[in-house]
């Protein structure tokens, strides 16, 4: 047995790794769980704070937009100011935003709260995931790692849904707020005690004219896809605001490849395979916010379920992210990362394909159960193997830019998705109403919504193989070999 251990082959985290993982973990989990908590109590909120359907989503997209439109600018702060320093402020935020968010009293302060919330967690996901790069070194200590970041990912967006409805049904909605401006100030001790108060600090310069421009960008982009909902794709705020987002696009791509210190170095997307795990998690993401959208709205308007058998009802889905984040880095290395994650990505179209055929007069357990199991499974295994590829062999310097992107890629796909599939399901059931009852119709939108989330899946599986091997090395992300210092240099994966 070879007991040489190289730069590649780092030994079993140490007590104190694990202490901080655990710490940036409890981060990344409390910036999803603030993604999914809303959605079982949507009906509720709506009520108290008087909001419209089109107003309801706003809930949601309010924290996905900023959050995503403002990734990459947090990423890019965490590498010039500190992770640790970036880190604990944007926890500082969010905790201040969710108790504004749970003492609102009107839908303007609510939504603004929820803006708010997402400008902490551009903050929080990038550096945490740019200190978890630094402590674990690529190879499988990083698989494992991983590992657990997709697992309490995975969690935290299925446990939300758990926890929101056994607030929502104790105390009432403002406890989803209070709850999470709790857990942020626990995590905020957490985090400071354990992690390296020099974690992560490159010199440079921040891009203020890209991170405005991009923001513009899609915060136009999503504004239009949103409103096309109740106005209708021909109405002229929503094609002026679709078009200004391309024409913000392409004023985003010309500035950066003129600026020195740009947002988006090119730089970023010669290392590894980071183009091909960001634009397979972008098509991932467009799917994941709108599944935890749509499943609670189902499970509450059509079954009748209530808040709290609504959130239990998430737990198996919760249980089968866990294993499915837990299983991919060992399967990854057994197979590869292509078929890891080309599998990943059709199991959970196939179960979102069978998710399609629920009914007006279905039931939990004969038409949601199984098709939560087959698509947590599937969804967490992908997040894992697309989080690796799209950071796997990125500079240090670029580390928490690296995160920011990644995370940007997910966030705004999946605002996006949600918009589009709002008003796909939105449109579905408003034809349906004129010829079928109430309850019928709701289901034809949701079955609409699940069946085009299959398609995007199943389609993102067939590029999988292509992009992923294509360009970077072609050893899998997760893992690396423990032959010996020449099957992988020292500097692999910086071009």
């Amino acid at each position: 047995m070879n007991l040489q251990r190289t730069q590649t082959d780092p030994a079993p985290p140490a007590p104190r790794h694990a202490a901080v993982l655990a710490a940036l973990a409890a981060a990344q989990f409390t910036v999803m769980l603030a993604t999914s908590i809303v959605n079982v109590a949507l009906p509720q909120i709506r009520t108290g704070v008087g909001l419209s359907d089109g107003g309801t989503t706003w809930v949601v997209n309010a924290y996905g937009l900023t959050f995503g439109a403002l990734l990459l600018a947090g990423g890019r702060a965490a590498d010039l100011l500190g992770r640790r320093r970036v880190l604990i402020g944007g926890l500082s935020l969010f905790a201040v935003a969710s108790l504004a968010a749970g003492l609102a009293a009107s839908s303007t302060v609510l939504v603004a709260a929820r803006a708010a919330q997402g400008l902490g967690a551009a903050a929080i996901a990038p550096a945490a995931l740019a200190v978890t790069m630094d402590l674990f070194p690529s190879g499988p200590a990083r698989g494992r790692a991983l590992g657990v970041w997709g697992a309490v990912s995975g969690a935290g967006g299925a446990g939300g849904v758990l926890l929101g409805g056994v607030l929502t049904q104790a105390w009432g909605w403002p406890w989803i707020f209070h709850s999470v401006a709790f857990g942020t100030v626990l995590v905020i001790v957490a985090v400071a005690a354990v992690v390296p108060r020099a974690a992560g600090r490159e010199a440079g310069k921040f891009d203020l004219l890209g991170t405005v421009v991009v923001t513009l960008a899609l915060t136009c982009l999503v504004w239009g896809l949103t409103t096309a909902r109740g106005s209708g794709w021909t109405d002229a705020r929503v094609l002026g605001s679709l078009l200004g987002a391309a024409a913000l696009l392409v004023a985003f791509v010309a500035v950066e490849l003129r600026r020195p210190n740009a947002l988006v170095p090119p730089r970023l997307f010669t290392a590894g395979r980071v183009a091909a795990g960001n634009l397979l998690m972008a098509l991932l993401g467009s799917v994941w916010i709108a599944l935890f959208f749509f499943l609670p709205l189902y499970q509450q308007q059509v079954l009748g379920m209530g808040p709290l058998a609504t959130g239990v009802g998430q737990l198996p889905l919760a249980a089968a992210n866990m294993l499915g984040a837990a299983a991919a880095p060992r399967v990854s290395r057994r197979v590869g990362d292509t078929v890891t994650v080309t599998s990943a990505l059709l199991a959970t179209a196939v179960g979102l394909l069978w998710l399609s055929r629920i009914t007006a007069d279905g039931s939990y357990l004969g038409h949601v159960l199984g098709p939560s199991i087959l698509i947590g499974l599937g969804l967490s295994s992908a997040f894992v193997q697309l989080t690796a590829l799209a950071v796997d062999g990125v500079p240090r310097q670029d580390a928490g830019l690296a995160g920011g992107l990644v995370n940007t890629t997910r966030q705004v796909g999946g605002a996006i998705g949600l918009a589009a599939l709002a008003t796909l399901a939105g449109s579905v059931t408003a034809h349906a109403a004129t010829h079928q009852p109430h309850l019928e119709a709701l289901t034809a939108g949701y079955r609409a919504a699940f069946t085009v989330s299959a398609a995007i899946l199943a389609a993102t599986a067939l590029l999988a193989p292509l992009l992923t091997r294509c360009g970077g090395r072609p050893r899998t992300a997760t893992t690396t070999s423990t032959k010996g210092p020449a099957s992988e240099p020292q500097t692999a994966g910086i071009s």
